[in-house]
């Protein structure tokens, strides 16, 4: 019994479903057919038409009449007699095959099978009075040939010795006559075809300038100026909302018993406008150079609940509305020359631009003013990159630029590699150099970033150089993801250790999947070094430059998208965005502190891609601390345990047009506490739940 398309829609949505819950049970939903795959009843021919002496002959008009319904196919064979027709519906024909110069051929009773390909081989016979196979003279040279379907040709033999009487030939068309003239190849007219029945994709298609698919001169897909100058233009709207639990950090209200109540809620609408003004071929070759500007435009309110989140003064409430409008890109690039014939090429871009240091951002990924080298080798095998930052501060509350420098200095330089010893591995080596110079800053909300407000309020003269090894990749069936950083250098004065202290410390992470039909499934491992000693002289609690990582479930993961704030201490346990209980005031502000606690956590998780629109993702994290010296140091606790927790989460994505044009995605955290967090914080559950929708052009 043949399944219909809605019956076999909801049996994958219920084994997605299934798959959630039988997740540590193990159970593996059985194999699915690709959806839409309908099987065609058509069938399909290929043979070759010859002469009586074995020859190809091409040009052969063939004509398939089907028995049944009368309907003719025709056809035609190639240069080299070979007949080929893709799609022919099954059935009983009758084939005829003509050709100038010869015998018509007729064959009754030609068998085509559905779902299958018939063989056919046809031989002609030459008409009584053609002896030559045409355009092949065998006996009679120097001899005209009369019943070749070619231009007649005076031959002369290989041993006649007579020079034949050259025949006039016709003068050759002008070009205007041949050929029709366009400016460029991106304006070559396009015949309409249409690939399947029904409007769902149609070839060649004419655009508009309101859609972002077909043809549009406003995209990028044909030039807007002469000398092959495109123009792209995007445009984005991101609207956001968060609803969420979270401990209070002020002493005031640990013993209120409503501050953890589902009450704290944000919203962030976005307005991206992007135009991309670029000199190149637009596809393979890298362009010549490029003009890009990005402005965003950003719109927040937040609700906590409780006084002196939001605002450093108590008495402004508990409640914000703010806006913020920013340059995340203004960067201009210059192809500096090309290496070698397979597109390898040297470039320069300057200005604001967004960079991502590794596979997963955990070291550094913001959008920074910064001068980049960057190109290929080795028909793209190697890509390089050596890039100087010059640091702004970001907006508190929308996380976009500002104007006001953070008098820090960032310089990386890195080399990916791919297919590094089996094809589909690609291996990066890696240097960071953090040059954080002594500063003051007190955000617009009113709180101190710089220096941290903890002990004496003493600048801070901070050198770190991270040396770091990742790789990103398949292994056969195995796809593996890993990184490892170990970072030196000096903090001229500590706050927490309230003295100069050596830098000695690293991070290790590793991530391993399967994908099995629609489904994947993936476990992994994050270790970031803590302090043990947060009063001696070298301080080994890990710590990144600017953040922002793909990891143990990104925005489905609780410890990884809500700030947690240190009860009596205005510094941060986590950062939105960040996986490092670092104790700094702001990742967009601050400066990194690398006397903490430390993170060992270990994920398990498993995403579904129900149909190429619909997918579920689901996460858990299990997270302790590495050394919970330093917090017992800042808290003034005695003994805080370990443990900080379980991590669960779910999530969904969906695209109504199977494109990033139009994007919904939902997510549910649940925070299980573990004994240290209780400790600090409070041992309650906590929750959170998230939407976001996308639209871009």
């Amino acid at each position: 019994m043949r399944v219909s398309t809605e019956q076999r829609g909801f049996r994958r949505v219920s084994i997605g479903i299934l798959m959630f819950a039988g997740l540590a049970a193990g159970q593996t939903p059985p194999a699915q057919r690709i959806p839409r795959q309908d099987l065609s009843p058509a069938g399909s021919v290929e043979g070759i038409v010859k002469s009586s002496e074995g020859q190809g002959l091409g040009g052969v008009r063939i004509v398939f009449k089907n028995n049944t319904s009368g309907q003719e196919t025709t056809s035609s064979s190639t240069g080299e007699g070979v007949i080929l027709v893709p799609a022919l519906a099954a059935g009983t024909y009758t084939i005829q095959a003509a050709l100038d110069g010869f015998e018509p051929l007729n064959l009754a009773q030609f068998e085509v099978a559905v779902r299958s390909t018939s063989v056919l081989d046809l031989q002609m016979k030459p008409l009584a009075t053609s002896t030559e196979t045409p355009g092949l003279p065998q006996e009679k040279y120097g001899q005209e040939q009369t019943s070749s379907p070619y231009r007649t040709l005076t031959v002369r033999g290989p041993d006649t010795g007579v020079t034949p009487t050259p025949t006039p030939t016709e003068p050759l068309p002008e070009e205007d006559q041949v050929f029709v003239k366009v400016p460029n190849r991106w304006k070559l007219p396009l015949p309409p075809f249409r690939r399947y029945d029904g409007t769902a994709d149609m070839q060649y298609m004419k655009g508009h300038l309101w859609d972002p698919f077909n043809t549009n001169v406003l995209k990028g897909d044909k030039p807007i100026l002469p000398h092959r100058i495109f123009l792209n233009l995007g445009f984005i709207s991101d609207t956001s909302n968060a609803v969420q639990t979270v401990p209070l950090p002020t002493i005031p209200y640990r013993d209120n018993p409503n501050h953890y109540g589902f009450g704290q809620y944000a919203m962030t609408q976005l307005f991206t406008i992007t135009g991309d003004l670029s000199q190149g071929d637009a596809a393979y070759r890298p362009v010549d150079w490029r003009l890009r500007v990005t402005t965003d435009v950003a719109v927040d309110f937040v609700n906590t609940g409780a006084p002196g989140l939001v605002w450093a003064n108590p008495a402004l409430g508990d409640s914000r509305f703010d806006r913020h409008a920013s340059f995340q890109e203004m960067f201009g690039e210059i192809k500096l020359k090309d290496l070698s014939n397979e597109y390898d090429t040297v470039s320069i871009r300057g200005g604001i631009q967004g960079f991502n240091s590794d596979f997963r951002g955990f070291i550094f990924s913001s959008q920074q003013p910064a001068i980049r080298i960057f190109g290929t080798a080795d028909t793209n095998r190697y890509q390089y990159n050596v890039v100087a930052f010059d640091m702004l501060s970001k907006d508190p509350n929308s996380g976009l630029n500002t104007f006001k420098s953070r008098h820090q200095r960032v310089y990386i330089a890195n080399l990916y590699r791919q297919d590094f010893i089996v094809p589909g591995y690609t291996i990066e080596v890696s240097f960071h150099y953090d040059k954080d110079d002594p500063s003051t800053s007190v955000n617009k909300d009113g709180f101190r970033v710089r220096p941290e407000p903890i002990g004496p309020l003493e600048k801070r003269s901070l050198r770190a150089y991270y040396y770091g090894f990742a790789g990103d990749g398949h292994w056969g069936w195995l796809n593996v993801s890993h990184a490892f950083y170990q970072v030196v250098g000096t903090d001229k004065y500590n706050a927490l250790a309230e003295r100069p202290q050596n830098i000695n410390a690293r991070m290790a992470a590793l991530e391993l999947s399967m994908d099995h039909n629609w489904l994947r499934y993936r476990t992994s491992f994050f270790y970031a070094s803590g302090d043990r000693d947060p009063k001696g002289g070298t301080s080994s609690g890990f710590d990144s430059i600017s953040d922002n990582p793909n990891f143990a479930g990104g925005n489905f993961s609780y410890w990884n998208r809500v700030s947690l704030v240190v009860s009596g201490a205005p510094v941060n346990l986590t950062d939105g965005s960040s996986l490092v209980p670092d104790l700094r005031t702001s990742k967009g502000n601050g400066q990194a502190n690398f006397d903490n606690p430390g993170l060992m956590l270990v994920n398990f998780g498993a995403d579904a891609e129900v149909t190429p629109r619909l997918k579920f993702f689901s996460n858990l994290n299990l997270i302790r601390f590495a050394d919970t010296q330093p917090l017992e140091l800042l808290l003034g606790i005695n003994k805080i345990n370990a443990g900080a927790g379980a991590d669960s989460g779910i999530g969904v994505t969906y695209r109504p047009k199977n494109s990033g044009n139009i994007v919904f995605t939902a997510g549910f955290n649940a925070f299980f506490p573990f004994a240290g967090f209780e400790e600090m914080f409070t041992g309650r559950t906590l929750f959170g739940f998230f939407t976001n929708v996308r639209f871009r052009f």
